[in-house]
């Protein structure tokens, strides 16, 4: 009797050490493509108000400039719209989680994208993309499962989730409430 309840002890603890750590050991690769930035010339400042000739042209040299330096109209480089975004923000992870590469927001025809550049992470059991005004989850917005591990990952936002409201990006894991890594979309 103490044989057969040692071995299924054994059995549970080797399916519970399998189910939490095998995660560990998975890298997921992911290689969006970039998602086409929104076609700025058309973009009003406010109201029905059409931008003047001399800012359609200080915009289409800056959209010139960004295409040519990155491939996509970079919302930075055109300082008279309303559309302004901060520069990629680097992934920072947290103690026993280390994480690389930058996260930035780039704005599209169907809404914002936060896309994940040169990433690389640990992966764990049942980690979950999220929005959050801390780093601690409090008030935040579960935007699901994440996608990958490693590469180029792109996430479209709900359009009914104001990213204004929110600090940060993170990936975190949901049975043990822990933060794996984080950008700071405001630094």
């Amino acid at each position: 009797m103490k044989y057969l309840a040692a071995v299924v002890v054994l059995g549970l603890l080797a399916f519970g050490g399998w189910y939490f750590l095998s995660p560990l050991f998975i890298t997921v690769e992911v290689d969006d493509t970039l998602p086409v930035a929104v076609d700025t010339t058309d973009l009003v400042r406010s109201g029905a108000e059409r931008l003047s000739e001399t800012e359609r042209a200080e915009m289409d040299a800056a959209h010139a400039a960004a295409n040519a330096t990155s491939g996509v109209a970079m919302r930075e480089l055109m300082p008279s719209t309303k559309l302004r975004t901060p520069p990629p923000a680097p992934v920072l992870g947290t103690v026993g989680h280390p994480a690389t590469g930058t996260v930035r927001i780039i704005e599209t025809d169907n809404g914002p994208v936060i896309r994940y550049e040169n990433f690389e992470t640990l992966n764990g059991p049942q980690l979950h993309l999220y929005l959050a005004k801390d780093l601690e989850a409090t008030d935040f917005v579960d935007l699901g499962p994440v996608r990958g591990t490693k590469g180029n990952i792109n996430y479209t936002i709900p359009s009914d989730v104001d990213l204004s409201e929110y600090r940060y990006v993170m990936y975190w894991c949901v049975p043990f409430s822990v933060l794996f890594n984080y950008a700071d979309l405001t630094s």
